[in-house]
């Protein structure tokens, strides 16, 4: 059966837990191409990311213990859909109880909260909270927003929440650019989410992409990173949240160009696109930093 809102809306995904230390951390860290294309390694923007000495969370890495619990959405009662139809619509992930630790069990619950039906596609939104398993306090929340096409035309409700966040009628005020390694979406992906859409070509081709496509949420961490530099002088513990759209898709090798607009100094607005198409990956970004 297809996706079924009245069944869906409000289903309980099954709980999971993560463990995480320094070495996942670095991991993610190289991931997101830290300290490529630098001809020098600093400490503020690499080492404090790569080497135990001093060592600092990236706090984009707050998404990744949502990666095993967006496995368990296949058994939701009214959520049948081929899993190759999946895209990433949006995500944000706000550290609620900072700075992200740098060892740490968390249990994540999520739960169903809203179906959307856009005609040929369904849009599916999941709240997420990820718990310290020896505390129970709450250190993280996600939103997970699936766009799902050919899903659509089960005769829900059309209007999805607008995203917001507009990028600013004018020059960006930073822009900073980060490359890519062709390698890259393989490295990513040993930071929770094997896919093979990005890192098998066959895959890739029946999703309708002619070569396997970067990790949207590698951009993700790549514009929170960028946020950093700019505007909080390289001190990631004063990140709270990160919101955004995935527009296109960026392949391994491209450049990712990070634009930012600053509204106040603890929100500032941001896209970003690949250089070497001209094309927006990445819309409708917000950062907020603890002021």
């Amino acid at each position: 059966m297809p996706i079924d809102p009245k069944v869906a809306l409000g289903q309980i995904v099954d709980p999971t837990e993560t463990t995480w230390d320094k070495q996942a951390l670095i991991l993610y860290a190289l991931g997101l191409g830290v300290g490529v294309g630098q001809s020098q390694v600093d400490q503020k923007r690499v080492l404090q990311y790569t080497y135990e000495k001093d060592l600092k969370a990236m706090p984009t890495y707050a998404v990744c213990p949502v990666y095993s619990s967006l496995m368990n959405i296949f058994n939701i009662e009214g959520m049948s859909f081929n899993p190759m139809m999946l895209l990433h619509g949006e995500q944000c992930t706000e550290i609620v109880k900072g700075p992200l630790p740098l060892e740490a069990t968390v249990i994540t619950e999520g739960k169903v909260t809203g179906v959307y039906d856009k005609g040929k596609a369904a849009i599916v939104t999941m709240d997420f909270i990820s718990k310290d398993k020896e505390s129970g306090d709450v250190l993280i929340k996600n939103t997970f927003t699936a766009f799902i096409r050919g899903e659509g035309g089960f005769g829900g409700d059309a209007k999805a929440p607008a995203p917001g966040n507009e990028a600013p009628d004018r020059a960006p005020d930073e822009v900073i650019e980060y490359g890519t390694t062709t390698s890259q979406a393989l490295l990513f992906r040993l930071s929770g989410d094997p896919n093979p859409l990005h890192c098998d070509p066959d895959m890739a081709k029946m999703a309708g992409f002619d070569i396997p496509i970067l990790h949207g949420l590698c951009t993700y961490g790549n514009v929170g990173r960028g946020v950093i530099e700019a505007y909080a002088d390289n001190d990631p513990e004063r990140f709270k949240s990160i919101r955004c759209r995935f527009s296109k898709p960026v392949f391994p090798g491209e450049t990712v160009v990070v634009e930012m607009w600053k509204e106040s100094d603890t929100k500032i607005i941001c896209q970003a696109k690949a250089k070497e198409r001209d094309v927006l990956v990445m819309s409708n970004g917000c950062v907020e930093l603890l002021g």
